[in-house]
């Protein structure tokens, strides 16, 4: 038995970072832009409520186009030889 709580890491509970706060269960069956949108209701609702707490209209976090562990090289195109 462990002396200390064990996370629970599993694709439906754990958050990441590199997917806007999501779990990867919820980007890989499509759900993340219904809890994209509920979430930038919340947030226009605490704006409006609140307008001094905020320098700038509160948006949810983004989703990135790629997401990398190791990058592929990027395939480069020789130089044309000039004389």
């Amino acid at each position: 038995r462990a002396a200390w709580p064990v996370p629970d890491l599993t694709p439906e509970k754990h958050r990441h970072s590199g997917i806007g706060w999501h779990t990867p269960a919820s980007v890989h069956y499509g759900t993340h832009l219904d809890i994209d949108h509920a979430r930038q209701q919340t947030l226009n609702r605490a704006w409006h409520e609140h307008p001094e707490r905020f320098n700038r209209r509160p948006r949810p976090p983004q989703i990135r186009n790629e997401v990398w562990i190791n990058e592929p090289e990027k395939e480069t195109t020789p130089e044309p030889q000039t004389a």
